[in-house]
């Protein structure tokens, strides 16, 4: 069985909260957003730890380039979109392969001709 995760905003969160620390039940709350207790107790948690800050829906990492490779037609600016995330992906790459080539040059104590 797969769970379909709801993504709530935050202004929805601080008002849950709100009545939750106001008295009613993070039971009652809970089935009324169809989520569970444990949920409302978290945000409750975080609220009075960290404000309405710590509410924000931090954001997930993972393939940028999934949202354009789902899709059968782009748009000519989301096509552009895709091109620039390839080449910053592919810059990356580079750097990060510079960087290595560099930390194993001094490992090996090989001085790099300046040109």
């Amino acid at each position: 069985m797969t769970r379909k995760y709801e993504v709530r905003s935050v202004e929805e969160k601080i008002s849950i909260v709100k009545r939750n620390l106001a008295g009613e039940s993070a039971a009652s709350l809970a089935r009324e957003i169809k989520s569970s207790d444990y949920q409302i107790h978290e945000w409750v948690k975080k609220y009075l730890d960290g404000g309405e800050e710590a509410l924000v829906n931090k954001r997930k990492p993972g393939n940028p380039l999934a949202r354009y490779a789902n899709r059968k037609e782009l748009t000519y600016e989301e096509q552009l979109e895709y091109k620039v995330a390839l080449l910053e992906r592919e810059l990356l790459k580079k750097e990060a392969e510079v960087e290595r080539l560099k930390q194993q040059n001094a490992r090996k104590g090989v001085d790099i001709p300046r040109k």
